[in-house]
């Protein structure tokens, strides 16, 4: 049997740094490959977070290559797959940048070998993000309640695989409650009472519990998983969201991303000048189109030359989103959408009645992009 491969992806963002040191701190006994996917264009915030990371890692990065840099014409990933697209830039209905620099990489080095990825996934967030259609490949969430991949959860909850359950529960578990266990895992999914609703009444009774089940379950299968004599993650039972991440990258010395941090910026609204902060809310390309207006407008102002950088892209009829950079630089486009940013943020202090910090920001921002880039 081969041996069980153990791979990190680090995007350059926050909550895929914090889960490297995470992994490192909690769980040493896991020998842990950690890698990332160079597009080429990259913010240099970004290259910066990785080199911070190898030295508290104590480990190299490896690098996954998408493309032969050295026999290329073109240099870098990016601009490589952009001239085999006939310069057809990524866009949300074609996200061929994802695919060719971030999983088609990933699922070549990895091969056929029995693999299990950490995913950087929050406890507070509400997405399943990248599951490989490769068998070898398992994913598994440490910072959430539910370490488990969907695909695990809907074979392991099924109906015809009750019985086994719980017999597994009943040889685990001393727990007085042993009756409540059993009342919810004898009760069939059904329109009634979903798969979300039973593994919610499961994980909430015995987080520790329930992992240690389907790792019995998962030795009956051809999971990775399911392939090890112990894994330490099954007494994981931490739920972890973004001020926890936060925490981890300050603690361990690494700190946050530099372009998640608020700079503040004058608008003059009804004749009074007003002060907004605006930072990016995401790692991923320097252009990624899944920014908003006023990421671009950061971009402009902070990094000028990689605005120009983007801006050289659109052309023959391509841009980056329905207007043009070359439009959205003008005075008056930049000076309007930091009008609206500035109004929409304030509008949203009054709802909610408390003060809208940069992390609330940043978690608005999070349900749009590729989960593989943004992790």
């Amino acid at each position: 049997m081969s041996e069980i491969k153990h791979v990190l992806g680090i995007s350059g963002g926050k909550d895929s740094a914090a889960l490297a040191i995470y992994m490192s701190q909690k769980h040493p006994d896991i020998n842990v490959e950690y890698y990332t996917c160079d597009t080429g264009k990259e913010l240099t915030e970004t290259y910066d977070l990785i080199n911070k990371l190898n030295s508290v890692l104590g480990k190299n990065i490896r690098l996954y290559k998408s493309i032969d840099e050295v026999n290329s014409p073109e240099g870098n990933p990016f601009d490589h797959f952009l001239a085999m697209y006939g310069g057809y830039l990524p866009s949300a209905t074609s996200r061929w940048c994802t695919g060719k620099m971030k999983l088609e990489p990933f699922e070549k080095e990895i091969g056929d070998n029995p693999t299990i990825s950490y995913v950087g996934i929050r406890g507070d967030e509400n997405r399943e993000g990248y599951i490989s259609k490769k068998e070898n490949i398992q994913s598994i969430f440490p910072f959430r309640k539910n370490i488990w991949s969907e695909d695990v959860i809907k074979k392991f909850l099924s109906n015809t695989n009750i019985d086994f359950v719980k017999s597994e529960y009943e040889k685990h578990t001393n727990s007085g409650n042993i009756e409540l266990i059993l009342q919810y895992v004898n009760q069939p999914i059904s329109t009634t009472y979903t798969q979300k609703q039973k593994l919610n009444a499961l994980l909430d009774t015995n987080v520790k519990l329930f992992n240690k089940v389907v790792f019995q379950w998962l030795k009956t299968t051809d999971y990775p998983v399911g392939k090890l004599d112990s894994f330490s993650l099954i007494d994981n039972d931490e739920v972890l969201g973004i001020d926890a991440i936060f925490k981890i990258l300050d603690d361990s010395g690494v700190g946050i991303p530099a372009y998640y941090k608020p700079i503040e910026y004058e608008v003059e609204i009804d004749g009074e000048v007003k002060h907004g902060t605006y930072s990016r809310s995401r790692s991923g390309c320097f252009f990624c189109f899944y920014q908003q207006k006023i990421e671009w407008v950061w971009l402009l102002e902070q990094h000028p030359d990689l605005y120009e950088a983007a801006m050289v892209y659109e052309k023959e009829g391509y841009s980056w989103m329905e207007e043009s950079l070359e439009v959205l630089k003008k005075p008056e486009r930049v000076s309007a959408i930091k009008k609206e940013h500035y109004i929409r943020m304030n509008r949203n202090k009054l709802k909610a009645k408390t003060a809208t910090s940069w992390q609330d920001e940043i978690l608005e921002s999070e349900g749009e992009g590729c989960a593989s880039c943004f992790i």
